[in-house]
């Protein structure tokens, strides 16, 4: 299916029936109505997946009572991408005055951070009386959180699975922690979500014993795969997949999300002329082996490829690298040498089979899956929550490797242990990262929500979303071309930090003539500005900046080499420099003001 990302509308009486069997072990339909909402909640948070990452997905239901006993959902929502309106704030506009004394749904408790604390103020304001949780934040420094203030307000807090146990709530709560998978298995294993995608057929063969391979799967199988990949934040294939198939890795129907597309190759023995090679549209990173052909590494990096050597090549150091680019969930679409190795790693989660009524035979027809090293039946590996569904003539087989992780709070957990004792916190270097919104101190990144009010391309004052999208429309600015003018209304309108990024990025790679030409020159300084009118206007900000004195500030993003810190700390970090820059002007100021205060009561 492709997602659509319109508005949601709710209808004024749209109503939520569960149908539960009538029996003496069926609960009060007041629960009925709970266990329905929340999974409501989770299936609108399924909707952006592929668009939030490293975030999670989050959906908001509020409903009131309609007078009769039953309940009403008054307003809907959900977390669109990275930066953008909480689905928290979403439903609240929408159920307006009808939110006093409803009740909202959540799939997951809300990020609630000193940067960050729209989705429990819009709930709080909105005079929301009570709110029903699926599963708590996996992440330790935001865990019970939200709960805490939302208790501390006077609001009734109840979590699946703690405060409400019945059999209506099991299919619920099983919702929402396969919506946010992902997240849970990254948050217990420090490793991307990992599904293998394979198509065989019924004999267990991926190609003829020739290697041709087009078409196993049906057409309707095939669209999935577009879905699997427009949810995915990567996508990984081998160099034997490249020479032999020479695929797009697209998600050509996959709902407009482009996943990156990987390979992964220690000898770098792969054709000159692929369709991975074109990057104009959707980029390619290379991974291979230390030393491994500097001459076609350079050819690559002249068609714009990103080539990222490693001492030893393996699926674990590459999903390490990609957990620090914050990657959430990664497809394998490799072949059966790779698929092993992958495995063998037990770096892979979930199977997705598809299985066509097809028989090809061939004793040296490659199989899905190559040598694990097992000898006995007892040794096979065996899915968990298997399903099957029929797609066209294929089945489609769908299973975990690996049980989703429990993430139960730990008592104490770090933040209740902190409450306890001051002492305790898990922050005791010197140098403080930030990178994504939601870290600790996220609200540093150039990505947080945080609008800002400066000139636009007319030099009328306009309220920029994000940090980002002024920096991005800034490379078009005082271009009379107009391309370059269509761009530039396309970052300003953009509903995501990350949209505006990938829109100026695309445009700068496809058409540099349309980049203003002292770019290189005044960027820096279009940052200094963007950034000194975020930490001035939010007094909040302000004051984060100002607790961090002392401390090196290091953008943590692994890739971006100018702007962040790289990898190993071989990145220029100019964010971070920024930022630290601002803070010493900042705190110039506070103590010139303070000596003037003390000067006037010393008269």
């Amino acid at each position: 299916m492709a997602f659509s990302f319109a508005p949601v509308k709710v209808p004024s009486c749209l109503t939520c029936r569960a149908s539960l069997a009538t029996s003496s072990s069926s609960p009060p339909s007041s629960l009925a109505f709970d266990a329905a909402y929340v999974k409501r909640a989770a299936d609108l948070a399924d909707k952006s997946a592929g668009f939030t990452a490293p975030h999670p997905n989050y959906g908001c239901v509020i409903a009131a009572s309609s007078g009769n006993g039953e309940k009403v959902v008054v307003g809907e929502g959900y977390l669109y991408a990275q930066g953008t309106s909480p689905p928290e704030v979403e439903a609240a506009e929408a159920a307006r005055e009808r939110c006093r004394g409803a009740t909202a749904y959540l799939n997951m408790e809300p990020d609630h951070c000193l940067g960050d604390q729209a989705a429990v103020s819009a709930l709080i304001q909105a005079g929301i009386s009570r709110v029903v949780i699926g599963i708590r934040h996996p992440l330790q420094h935001l865990r019970g959180k939200a709960i805490r203030v939302f208790r501390s307000k006077g609001l009734l807090v109840d979590v699946l699975g703690e405060d409400l146990q019945c059999k209506a709530m099991e299919e619920s709560l099983k919702s929402c922690l396969l919506v946010n998978a992902p997240l849970l298995y990254r948050a217990a294993s420090q490793v991307p979500f990992s599904v293998l995608k394979y198509a065989m057929t019924l004999d267990g063969k991926i190609a003829a014993s020739s290697g041709h391979a087009s078409w196993i799967s049906c057409k309707k199988s095939r669209t999935r795969v577009f879905e699997l990949r427009g949810r995915s934040d990567a996508i990984i294939v081998g160099g034997n997949t490249v020479r032999r198939d020479n695929p797009l890795l697209t998600a050509r129907h996959g709902g407009g999300h482009s996943p990156q597309r990987i390979v992964m190759s220690k000898s770098l023995d792969l054709p000159e002329v692929a369709n991975l090679w074109d990057v104009t549209e959707f980029s390619t990173l290379v991974m291979t082996q230390r030393g491994a052909k500097r001459s076609f590494q350079k050819f690559l990096a002249s068609k714009g490829v990103e080539v990222v050597e490693f001492e030893i090549l393996n699926p674990k150091v590459v999903m390490d690298y990609l957990y620090d680019r914050g990657c959430l969930s990664v497809l394998w679409e490799c072949g059966g040498t790779l698929a092993a190795s992958a495995i063998s790693s037990g770096i892979i989660h979930k199977v997705h089979a598809f299985v066509a009524p097809k028989i090809i035979g061939g004793k040296n027809a490659p199989s899905p899956v190559g040598e694990l090293g097992m000898v006995e039946m007892s040794q096979a590996l065996e899915l968990i929550d298997v399903n099957y569904e029929q797609v066209g003539p294929d089945i489609l087989v769908t299973g975990f490797l690996q049980p989703v992780p429990d993430l139960s709070p730990v008592i104490p957990s770090v933040d209740e242990a902190s409450a306890i004792d001051p002492t305790v916190s898990p922050y005791e270097s010197s140098i403080i990262f930030f990178y994504k919104t939601w870290d600790p101190y996220g609200a540093f990144s150039n990505f947080s929500l945080h609008p800002i009010r400066l000139h636009d391309e007319s030099g009328e004052y306009y309220h920029w979303p994000s940090v980002e999208h002024y920096y991005q429309a800034n490379k078009f600015m005082g271009s009379e071309d107009p391309a370059a003018k269509t761009c530039l209304k396309e970052i300003k309108s953009a509903r995501s930090p990350e949209k505006a990024a990938r829109l100026g990025r695309r445009t700068q790679r496809q058409r540099p003539d349309l980049v203003r030409a002292d770019w290189d020159s005044v960027k820096i300084d279009v940052m200094y500005r963007a950034l000194k009118c975020k930490f001035t206007t939010y007094r909040y900000l302000s004051s984060m900046l100002l607790s961090s004195a002392g401390s090196v500030l290091v953008e943590a993003s692994p890739h971006d080499l100018f702007w962040g810190g790289g990898r190993d700390g071989e990145g220029l970090n100019y964010l971070g420099r920024l930022l630290m820059q601002l803070r010493s002007e900042l705190l110039a100021e506070n103590s010139a003001s303070n000596a003037d205060n003390e000067k006037e009561e010393n008269q």
